[in-house]
């Protein structure tokens, strides 16, 4: 069979930089996110990238009008037929931009928007990657007819001229997200009972977090021994993933890989890819896995505690932090970090790729998972069936008494359970 090669699409990445923009703020740093996340499109070639200084945003371009021009000159004898804006810019900019350069254009949320479309690989993902783009379309929709203007109102005159043809298709989109949302609601109920059915096996669940291309996935593979997709590229993993591994002979512990956080994710993909960082939220652990030798590490790592503050990641789970990528440092600073880390609680280092530090990681995971079970007494009067019925569904009942009180239960719970069954009694 011949294979028949795919035209390569030629790209040029644009970052803008405010002249007002803060001075902590590293543009170089962004402009080769924006490069990352262009690579990781299928078929594309990145011809280059500039930083382009602007005194004020245009609200009709974006850019002036003299750097329209100097670019639109580059463009053209560089033959690129896709510019990337690694910022947000409006459907108006969006439009007189592509008349004026001629090309097609991409803001960071539609860059991120064709990456998981691209990858999205099981249905809820599908799902989720469709609502969000039809939920980013939806605020896009600008007139580019004429032919159109109206539809036609009810009974004459007295029905008014009747709905633009961008509310109609406001509302076409308004219809298919509803249906999208019930699908993904039904989804979720399934995940939901996978969910509790895991509680009520008494094995903890560990959660892979971190900055897109932190080495979750590679970290994945190492643990469970599967083969799934991992690759140098922001985005390798955007469904989550489930594997048992056993820690010793008696202890065993199910890892779930999940997608990779961003610094300003666009909100339609915040919203539509909760359910997909619900298995954080369900966690007895979770493992912040950072990629420590990329220069903004640290502010990666903000990023990541940003979103799990705003997933509502509970005080009783405990984090461990992972410095990963300790391989590709050279050997004074990797001593340097070895030792910072053996001083911290909750911290270590280790390479994903050669297995380096992954005994010192288990044992680290053994000593976080172990003492968070422990055994307690609970009288629950007879009126409360809720009560009774929730210590069933979460699986943390040992042994059930009858006395003249009410029920009398020893459970085998964690601190977050405990809490979560206050939370819900209250």
């Amino acid at each position: 069979m011949i294979e028949v090669k795919k035209d390569m699409t030629s790209v040029w990445v644009l970052q803008p930089k405010l002249k007002i923009e803060l001075k902590d703020r590293d543009n170089s740093s962004s402009t080769g996110e924006a490069k990352a996340l262009a690579k990781a499109l299928p078929n594309v070639k990145i011809v280059g990238s500039s930083m382009v200084p602007i005194e004020r945003i245009s609200p009709k371009e974006f850019f002036g009008s003299g750097k329209i021009c100097e670019l639109s000159i580059n463009f053209k004898s560089q033959k690129i037929e896709l510019v990337i804006i690694n910022s947000q810019i409006s459907p108006v900019q969006q439009r007189n931009l592509e008349k004026k350069w001629q090309v097609k254009i991409l803001d960071r949320t539609a860059l991120i928007l064709e990456i998981f479309s691209d990858r999205a690989v099981t249905k809820e993902g599908v799902l989720q990657v469709e609502m969000a783009a039809l939920s980013y379309q939806r605020s896009r929709l600008v007139r580019s007819w004429t032919h159109l203007e109206r539809q036609r109102g009810g009974l004459g005159f007295v029905g008014g001229p009747g709905e633009t043809q961008i509310e109609a298709d406001k509302r076409a989109i308004d219809h298919h997200l509803v249906r999208l949302k019930r699908q993904l609601n039904k989804i979720k109920k399934t995940r939901d009972l996978h969910r509790k059915s895991r509680a009520k096996v008494p094995f903890p669940v560990a959660a892979l977090v971190g900055y897109t291309n932190a080495g979750k996935s590679t970290l994945f593979n190492l643990l469970t021994g599967a083969d799934e997709f991992s690759e140098n590229m922001l985005f390798a993993t955007l469904d989550p993933k489930m594997r048992a591994i056993k820690l010793n002979k008696k202890l065993k512990i199910i890892i779930s890989d999940t997608v990779g956080f961003i610094s300003d994710l666009p909100t339609e993909l915040v919203v539509a890819f909760r359910a997909t960082l619900e298995e954080v939220l369900a966690a007895d652990l979770v493992i912040h896995v950072r990629d420590i030798a990329h220069k903004n590490t640290d502010l990666q790592a903000l990023e990541v505690e940003k979103v799990l503050q705003s997933l509502g990641v509970s005080e009783p789970t405990p984090i461990l932090e992972i410095w990963n990528k300790i391989d590709s440092i050279e050997p004074e600073k990797k001593k340097k970090l070895e030792n910072i880390a053996k001083r911290r609680s909750g911290v270590c280092c280790l390479s994903a790729l050669t297995g380096e530090g992954i005994s010192g990681f288990m044992e680290l995971v053994e000593n976080s998972v172990v003492p968070q079970k422990f055994s307690e007494t609970l009288l629950v009067p007879f009126e409360f069936g809720d009560k009774k019925a929730w210590l069933h569904e979460h699986g943390v009942v040992i042994k059930e008494f009858f006395t003249e009180d009410g029920f009398k239960f020893e459970v085998m719970w964690s601190a977050k359970q405990k809490a979560k069954y206050y939370s819900f009694t209250q």
